[in-house]
């Protein structure tokens, strides 16, 4: 393919000699004179193992040069690749001139153009950007519009100082966010050659998930480093602690914990969490992400609970009372305090738990109920059918494979407010809902109802 990529910068640099390499003609346009005479001349002032030498073998092998203006050669390109990334404006929001510059230049350049030409975003740009800001832009500047005359995707790059072009052959996955398979089809034979998943997301999803990933790197190494300092005024050898924290790859370094959900809750979590807080503030160590946790948690429970206020219903199902599913502790139930608010504004209630059934809990359970729940012999149901009995809303707060079938099963016009992602992987549905509740009204509810 042919291809312009707008912007020498680490990115772009490290882009346009990758695509070189993968067998694409590539022009660089950048508007500084002096990094588009060093580009062509083989000089990279970017520090970066190895980059000189393969710009060097891509200007040789004739594929590759640089450019100060890109309009003439929209043209000639299949792909324009924009490789700015926006600086922070003062507040913090990105500072758009540049991004926006380049838009336009390829707008104007698109007039002329025949083919169908496709746009691409590596920039790191916030959800809505592209689709408000960069999309009408492009439209207003070449007189065309987007899918039926030009295509538009984004790219996010994943590519780190100093290890930038093993970076770009190895990534982890390849993002498209497209508005069109026709745009994303292309996109992906871009980067044919490169042995890595590709997941084909929406716009949105493709320009958050590369702030997501930087803010989750930021807050690992904040995290590393507020253990380092507790480490170090017990004098505990802090490599040690998170040698064996990563070596766990069933909880600690995997994919447990990481899916959104409702708040966390468990005795055990809550009382470390406050142990090893208590403990640092003792020593004098400020540990301010730790101290985040709790208020964040709880800011979770008041989230859902305005959530579930704003459906304007006062008679609610609640699905799950445990702080998870199969345990029927409800010790430091996150849902408990959630229930507590609901029942004080007077919202009427059901509450059903298969763990938690009040004739069969232990003494220690149902003396928590009593303090923290006195109203729990009122508003406990011990089926499924009765606690759905003339609700206006469900709301699940334990990922069960009965709790599933009723969100699939219910009128669309009862809604679900889901707090947990639901596996859809689960039991046949209508099987387990049967097995949980024989009652005809609910077993007869239509399939095609979706989750709220």
């Amino acid at each position: 393919m042919r291809v312009l990529v707008w912007g020498l910068n680490h990115v772009g640099v490290t882009t346009a000699v990758g695509l070189t390499q993968l067998g694409h003609e590539v022009i660089a346009i950048d508007s500084n004179l002096n990094r588009v005479k060093a580009f062509n001349q083989g000089q990279s002032w970017i520090q970066e193992p190895g980059l000189a030498e393969q710009l060097r073998q891509g200007l040789a092998s004739q594929q590759l040069r640089a450019v100060l203006m890109g309009i003439q050669y929209v043209s000639w390109a299949d792909i324009s690749v924009i490789c700015t990334h926006p600086p922070n404006a003062p507040d913090g929001s990105a500072e758009l001139h540049d991004i926006k510059e380049i838009v336009a230049q390829i707008g104007e350049g698109l007039k002329s153009v025949a083919a169908y030409h496709v746009v691409l975003v590596r920039s790191g740009v916030f959800p809505g950007i592209s689709r408000n800001v960069l999309l009408p832009l492009l439209e207003s500047h070449s007189g065309k519009r987007v899918c039926q005359d030009f295509g538009f995707a984004i790219n996010p790059e994943f590519i780190r100082k100093s290890t930038a072009m093993a970076d770009f052959h190895h990534p982890p996955y390849t993002i498209i966010g497209e508005l069109h398979s026709r745009c994303g089809d292309i996109v992906a034979a871009l980067y044919q050659g490169i042995e890595a998943p590709i997941y084909r997301i929406s716009l949105e999803e493709a320009e958050l998930i590369k702030l997501v990933n930087t803010t989750f790197h930021a807050l690992k190494v904040g995290f590393a480093n507020e253990m380092g300092r507790l480490c170090d005024s017990l004098a505990i050898d802090s490599h040690t602690i998170m040698d064996l924290i990563c070596s766990d790859t069933r909880l600690n370094t995997s994919g447990a914990y990481l899916q959104p959900g409702f708040a966390f809750g468990g005795a055990s979590l809550l009382r470390d969490l406050r142990s090893i807080n208590c403990y640092a503030s003792r020593l004098g160590i400020k540990l301010p992400i730790l101290d985040a946790i709790l208020p964040s948690n709880q800011f979770h429970i008041e989230s859902t609970h305005t959530k579930i206020y704003a459906l304007g219903v006062k008679r609610i199902a609640i699905l799950g009372v445990s702080f998870k599913p199969y345990c029927g502790d409800v010790c430091e139930s996150s849902v408990i305090p959630l229930i507590q608010k609901l029942w004080q504004e007077g919202f009427e209630l059901a509450v059903y738990d298969p763990d938690v059934q009040l004739h069969q809990i232990s003494p220690e359970t149902q003396a928590y109920l009593d303090r923290y729940l006195p109203q729990s012999q009122q508003i406990f149901k011990s089926s499924l059918e009765d606690v759905l009995h003339e609700c206006e809303t469900v709301v699940i707060t334990q990922n069960r494979p009965e709790f599933r079938a009723v969100a699939t099963h219910v009128p669309p016009s009862l809604p679900v407010i889901s707090l947990v992602r639901l596996d859809p992987s689960s039991e046949l549905l209508v099987q387990t809902l049967a097995e949980h509740s024989p009652a005809a009204s609910i077993k007869t509810l239509s399939n095609e109802s979706a989750l709220a």
